[in-house]
């Protein structure tokens, strides 16, 4: 006991001496003591100021933007006048902690607009960060993706500390001279007022500003939001226009059919118009239908408007295939725990089908296979392949469709037409390194992509650069769509139809600020029969959708899919 208070009493003498030695030396050196204090105290201004004014989006992060007067300082400033000093230093510390977490939900915008082209949502996204730290370690290390979010979570920490700090020495600044310091308040209130009701800008935007209020205003309003679409889409899954139909009234003009719905990663429509993607995909597409029409097969297309942006691929699969808008984390939750009929689905309900999913990026755990109802699914473990990955991309999409072929769609001892969900991501960002074609006979185990896997580009190279990743990015939808057609031309038959589509835009990098949200899809068959129903939609002939062909949104797909090939609805209102 007396050495644990010796301990104690060593520790304060020690933290004395300190106070001592600092006051002694700012006496020693006023002049340069006098120097720090202001640079620290106009440091922390600048910081409270930035903090309040910051924008959530990357595009406007300019000058006239951190030179306005934020009503929320003036605010703050008259509530730390009228406190008392320990409640004070209080609600200064709870303010920049606030501040801090504003900065973070900012930040959280930003990135989030950039890779899925919407904002943080403070309800359903966190789980996404997960997702974002294992997308790292896929793409550049396990490694770096610790470091990554260990030195994340040290720098929110240490913007939270810093940012209390503060605004702790703000407000010991105004009370060095409470009258000073209320005049000023109410000067600068007065100035507030005087601006914002004669609309003064300054280059367009407004000098009386409120965007802390606002942005907390519009977090509020997006959490009531999220909380009240989970109900009403409740309701809304449980109704289905096909959820009641007999099996022998789904899809009734396609028995016999091999019929194979394959998402491409990241094909958007920025891929078929960017003029600098453009050329390479569209020169691709058209030697790919001139090559299918050589073969005896015949395509049309159009356009689909995905659910998702960026990213977040599962989003525009089940949008697709389920024909529910799922544009978040809960809805998808929702549909995937429903019996809301997916397109898939309704193959194996018919009885008439074996079906399979080929999900090369799948590498855990996957219970959605019961929704889409496959009755096997092939991960990344059970291709068999022996190559290297390809960053995010287990496997070269060449490799995966011909273990398709030689697993499922080429087995001469099935009794039933297939069925196939396959998902292909050799374009998935950060396009780099990019698989090449090689010869269809000499795949093996893919161990013949070592060298072009070493001989690619490094995802360091390409993942941070604008205008590479435009290059690289065109360059892997050529590769997925050439591999696929190939698979068409060299696997397909008179009896096989490839529905074959995006899942979203690539990422604003790459589409640009303002891009749609369009996808292209095709439908690929040898019988005519398969086209001529949905001649109606007034598709495009050919895998490259015309610029004004129809725009529909993805989750209308599945029931004008079920209706054109001879569905008939009984709606279910589970």
């Amino acid at each position: 006991m007396a050495g644990s208070e010796s301990a104690s009493g060593g520790v304060k003498r020690g933290f004395k001496a300190r106070i001592a030695y600092w006051r002694s030396w700012r006496s020693r050196h006023p002049r340069v003591a006098q120097a720090v204090w202001w640079t620290v105290t106009a440091l922390s201004l600048a910081l409270v100021l930035t903090a309040l004014l910051m924008p959530n989006r990357i595009g406007a992060l300019h000058s006239n933007r951190f030179t306005r007067l934020p009503g929320e300082a003036i605010l703050g400033a008259a509530m730390l006048l009228a406190l008392r000093r320990r409640p004070r230093m209080v609600v200064a510390a709870l303010g920049g902690v606030l501040l801090g977490a504003l900065t973070v939900l900012n930040l959280l915008d930003m990135g989030f607009v950039e890779y899925l082209g919407r904002d943080f949502n403070l309800v359903l996204d966190w789980g996404l960060l997960d997702d974002a730290q294992s997308y790292v370690a896929d793409s550049m290390g396990g490694a770096t993706a610790v470091a990554a979010a260990v030195g994340l979570v040290l720098l929110i920490g240490l913007l939270f500390a810093v940012m209390a700090l503060a605004t702790i020495r703000v407000s010991n600044l105004m009370m060095r001279d409470p009258q000073r310091a209320t005049r000023a308040t109410l000067l600068a209130a007065t100035v507030w007022v005087t601006c914002s009701v004669v609309g003064l800008q300054n280059a367009g935007v407004p000098v009386a500003s409120y965007r802390t209020a606002d942005a907390l205003v519009n977090k509020a309003r997006q959490v009531r939001q999220t909380l009240k679409d989970e109900a009403a889409f409740g309701k809304e899954a449980r109704t289905d226009a096909f959820g009641a139909t007999p099996a022998d009234q789904l899809v009734p003009d396609l028995r016999g059919k091999d019929v194979i719905f394959t998402f491409i990663e990241s094909y958007g429509r920025s891929a078929i118009e960017d003029p600098v993607m453009a050329p390479g995909v569209d020169q691709t597409l058209a030697t790919s239908t001139e090559a299918l029409t050589k073969a005896g097969f015949h395509a049309k297309s159009g356009w689909l408007t995905s659910a998702t942006f960026g990213g977040s691929s599962w989003l525009g699969h089940s949008s697709t295939l389920s024909g529910l808008w799922v544009d978040n984390q809960q809805r998808y939750r929702t549909v995937m725990a429903s019996d809301h009929l997916s397109l898939t689905k309704a193959f194996q309900k018919t009885g008439a089908w074996d079906t399979v999913g080929i999900m090369p990026g799948v590498q855990k755990g996957w219970p959605e296979q019961e929704y889409y109802g496959l009755d096997t699914v092939y991960n990344a473990f059970k291709l068999g392949y022996q190559g290297p990955k390809f960053s995010w991309s287990t496997m070269p999409d060449q490799y995966a469709l011909e273990a398709f072929q030689r697993l499922e769609h080429g087995r001469t001892d099935r009794t039933k037409p297939l069925m196939s969900e396959i998902i292909l991501t050799s374009s998935h960002q950060p396009w780099a390194p990019i698989p090449k074609m090689v010869g269809w006979d000499d795949l093996g185990d893919g161990s013949i992509f070592d060298g072009i896997q070493k001989a690619g580009k490094k995802a360091s190279d390409v993942i941070a650069d604008s205008a590479e990743s435009k290059v690289e990015y065109g360059k892997s939808i050529e590769y997925s769509v050439t591999a696929l057609t190939q698979w068409m031309e060299r696997y397909g038959t008179d009896d096989t139809v490839l529905v074959f589509l995006g899942d979203h835009q690539p990422i604003t990098r790459v589409s640009g600020n303002n891009a749609s949200r369009d996808v292209p899809i095709s439908i690929v068959a040898k019988d005519p029969k398969v086209l001529d129903k949905i001649a109606s939609w007034n598709w495009t002939d050919g895998l490259k959708p015309a610029k004004n062909a129809p725009v529909w949104k993805m989750n209308l797909f599945r029931d004008r899919f079920l209706t054109a090939y001879g569905s008939t609805p009984h709606p279910s209102n589970g």
